[in-house]
């Protein structure tokens, strides 16, 4: 069963309630500006696990009716997570840093990846965080649990999903303002990414998740041999 239908056959009495995801959306949305933007609150990434898991537990009945449990296919979900991937980093050399150094300084690199330049322990601290509080916690606090909020309140229709995808996109960009300019527009990019690979491969959520991963680690081994700007 893919996370499409399990969503659906789970959806039940007050799980089904459109305000609740709409509150859940924007107190969502809120939490990401307010730690990233306005430095209010603690990092958002595992505020939105922790309350994405009691949410999507008690509404929906568990992380595998969003998409986070044993797919059809590995092969094909690796395969397409790879695409992902690969689309994500040429998308970045080719067409938003290109775009960004026009009009923005670089961005600030994160201190966990820059800290890999030719040291080993560090490269392997780096890539535990990346695949753990990144791939991980990023996906299903912005993939697993806002966007499937997002497109409740739209009865979970095609559109809906897709107008959700492009919101936490936003939003996800915004997670990264610290970086500064160019990370906004480069991180936005990677949600717009990895929300259509979650849509497409019909919520599937380990796709987005492997790419996620797939995509910080090429960083982090670029970072190590020097190859990273």
């Amino acid at each position: 069963m893919d996370g499409e239908v399990a969503t659906r056959q789970a959806q039940t009495g007050w799980g089904q309630s459109r305000w609740l995801s709409a509150a859940e959306f924007l107190i969502g949305g809120g939490i990401v500006i307010g730690h990233n933007v306005y430095h209010v609150i603690p990092n958002e990434v595992p505020i939105l696990f922790v309350v994405g898991w009691i949410s999507i537990h008690f509404r929906n009945g568990g992380w595998k009716t969003v998409g986070l449990m044993r797919p059809k296919s590995w092969t094909w979900t690796v395969i397409f997570a790879l695409c992902t991937a690969a689309l994500r980093i040429l998308l970045g050399i080719f067409l938003v840093d290109p775009i960004c150094a026009r009009i923005w300084p670089p961005e600030k690199t994160s201190g966990v990846i820059s800290s890999a330049h030719s040291d080993w322990k560090a490269a392997l601290t780096a890539l535990l965080i990346v695949w753990t509080f990144a791939a991980f916690g990023e996906e299903l606090g912005y993939r697993g649990y806002l966007l499937n909020r997002g497109a409740e309140v739209g009865h979970c229709s095609r559109l809906a999903y897709w107008i959700s995808m492009l919101a936490v996109a936003v939003l996800f960009g915004y997670g990264h303002w610290y970086k500064g300019p160019a990370a906004i527009l480069d991180s936005g990019t990677a949600g717009l990414v990895l929300g259509s690979a979650y849509l497409l491969s019909r919520r599937n959520l380990w796709v987005p998740l492997l790419a996620h991963g797939l995509i910080d680690t090429a960083v982090v081994v670029a970072t190590f041999l020097g190859w990273a700007n």
